[in-house]
């Protein structure tokens, strides 16, 4: 990845990586705020300001913005997350100072008309409910909220619907002046683009963003807890979690190796012993989620009511294998080998790379070099994959239950098995 970088002088950066041979440019506005940075009066805000910024500005229409984008065949999105929120488009390469007119003035010029406000808040609403009612991803939620209890880093994204319901055109103006500044914004393109030429287009149009963010972030810290919710549904949905990594950890790639081997694929240990060996489940995989200051590691499963009280001892019997014994040196290569190709046929799509540039910057503060990756993941050794796994099973753990979990482990007795 050659990128460039410039720094206006409000402190918005740009960023550019330039292939010629491209017909197109991915291009987006990335902003380090979500529901980690939220007060909790206005939890889920993030990501209704996400929704509401398309709904029309002081020159366009809802409608206008959409047809801007898809009448010369681009695409366009949006995403929050706890810790980013990003407005983003494809388009062809001429088309590519439409694209970002579009989104710099859904984002510094949206007006929140109160008919559209009225109807978003019904919307968010019911993309509340269906993810309520969709187990396998309401659990990571109720996940969340426990290993990170009573703080914003464990809230929502979405936000409960009684707050949504209650958002004005002030509130969003409120935290567009707190939470949007140039000191956490990147503004990234990818593909056939001149970097001075994106640069000044950006210069005309955002120029005018204030400096500094009026907000301090609030304290991370994980805790870890149990919740359990029964519902008469065919499967019990299982996430078994613990401390991980921030992202600036030195462990950071460890971690991510050691979750790539333990359950990260097909070949991994936990998809072996417990669908291919068992049959157990048919979905069964391990994740790491990183933040600013602090990350979890988990462990998801779905099985069957009658399977439930055969799985924990299971998982917990892995955990315990990959603690006290060697990890292969083939097992490892292999989490290597994965890990690159993964990042590596990542960069091939431009939308994924201007995703990795923007974040970066956000995070470290710099643009890290493909090849300062691949080695930091090529010095990961036995004993480091040993360590982390050690470090990780040692933490408080986070139990969530939800669906037919009639006959589950207690939290008291996933703590002793753990410790045995």
């Amino acid at each position: 990845m050659q990128s460039k970088i410039t720094t206006l002088a409000n402190g918005l950066r740009v960023i550019t990586s330039s292939n010629p041979q491209l017909e197109t440019v991915s291009l987006g506005i990335w902003v380090k705020t979500g529901s980690a940075y939220e007060h909790p009066e206005v939890n889920g805000i993030s990501h209704f300001l996400e929704h509401m910024s398309f709904k029309g500005t002081k020159t366009r229409s809802a409608l206008d913005i959409s047809e801007a984008i898809e009448d010369v065949g681009g695409q366009s999105n949006a995403y929050t997350s706890r810790e980013f929120t990003a407005y983003y488009a494809k388009m062809l390469k001429d088309d590519a100072e439409l694209a970002l007119d579009v989104l710099a003035d859904s984002l510094i010029n949206s007006t929140f008309p109160e008919e559209e406000l009225k109807k978003e808040r019904e919307v968010v609403v019911q993309e509340i409910k269906q993810t309520i009612d969709t187990p396998d991803d309401i659990i990571f939620d109720y996940f969340q909220e426990k290993a990170f209890q009573n703080q914003a880093l464990g809230r929502s994204i979405l936000g409960p619907k009684e707050i949504v319901r209650a958002f004005t055109r002030e509130t969003l103006q409120e935290y567009l002046r707190s939470n949007y500044a140039a000191e956490n914004m990147v503004v990234c393109a990818v593909g056939n683009i001149e970097h001075e030429r994106f640069v000044n287009m950006v210069r005309q149009r955002m120029s005018g963003i204030r400096t500094n963010v009026n907000f301090t972030p609030e304290k991370q810290h994980y805790s870890g807890g149990f919740y359990l919710e029964s519902r008469p549904i065919e499967q019990a949905h299982v996430i078994l979690g613990f401390r991980g990594v921030p992202y600036a950890s030195e462990q950071y790639y460890p971690i991510v190796l050691f979750s790539t081997l333990f359950g990260g694929g097909m070949s991994s240990r936990l998809f072996q012993e417990i669908r291919e060996k068992r049959g157990l489940v048919y979905s069964v995989y391990s994740f790491t989620g990183s933040h600013t200051q602090e990350g979890v590691f988990g462990i998801y499963a779905g099985t069957g009511a009658k399977d439930l009280p055969t799985l924990m001892p299971v998982i917990i019997d892995e955990i315990k294998k990959v603690c006290n014994d060697k990890v292969l040196p083939k097992e490892l290569e292999r989490a290597k080998t994965q890990l690159k190709a993964s990042m590596l046929m990542s960069l091939e799509s431009s939308s994924s790379v201007a995703e990795v540039l923007a974040r970066q910057h956000l995070i470290y503060h710099r643009i890290i070099p493909i090849e300062e990756m691949v080695e930091r993941i090529e010095k990961v050794t036995l004993d480091d994959i040993l360590a982390i796994a050690q470090t990780i099973f040692s933490s408080v753990p986070t139990y969530t239950l939800l669906g037919a979990v009639d006959h589950h482990m207690n939290y008291e007795d996933l703590q002793l098995c753990l410790k045995k």
